[in-house]
């Protein structure tokens, strides 16, 4: 694990509070869980823990089913950082072919991951680069309103603005 700033944006600080790498297994979405979980609870204690454990255990899952990840020897690293207005959690995975897709079936037996993610999140997104895809989430400090930072529909390419939440460049057309 590792923890310490990770950059000023627009005066405020970002603050690694602690990364965890994990064996891209099924039976370590559990870890990633706790991890999670312990480290908001030592860190954010206002910050919604089970809706962070959740959808991290959602990112996890996928990244363990659906890329290089879950193969022999594959890895999820999962980084949690403070950032001025909450919490950004990022999961990152050895990368696939396709893009992140969020399923719009609700009667679906399967596929309901990201869905999750865009309804409890209060922004998030991904990066794909040749290494691997980073698909990250903000969540909201207790005292801010979640409805004045909700975006509608995923995002892609994270970078800051002044404020110091993590925005991200929408993408023309997203498969739903």
């Amino acid at each position: 694990m590792r923890a310490g700033p990770r950059g000023r944006v627009g005066g405020a600080r970002a603050t690694v509070l602690a990364s965890l790498t994990i064996p891209g297994q099924p039976e370590q979405v559990s870890a990633a869980r706790a991890f999670v979980a312990q480290t908001l609870s030592a860190h954010r204690p206002g910050t919604d823990a089970d809706a962070a454990t959740l959808l991290t255990s959602e990112i996890v899952t996928n990244a363990i089913v659906h890329t290089k990840s879950g193969v022999e020897g594959g890895t999820v690293t999962i980084v949690v950082t403070a950032i001025p207005r909450g919490v950004l959690v990022e999961i990152i995975d050895g990368g696939s072919a396709g893009t992140p897709v969020v399923k719009g079936d609700l009667y679906a037996t399967d596929g309901h991951g990201l869905f999750l993610v865009q309804s409890l999140a209060a922004q998030w997104g991904y990066l794909r680069e040749p290494a691997g895809t980073t698909v990250w989430f903000h969540l909201p400090a207790a005292d801010e309103p979640q409805q004045a930072l909700k975006q509608a529909g995923p995002q892609a390419v994270p970078r800051a603005i002044p404020d110091g939440i993590p925005q991200a460049i929408p993408l023309a057309e997203w498969a739903v």
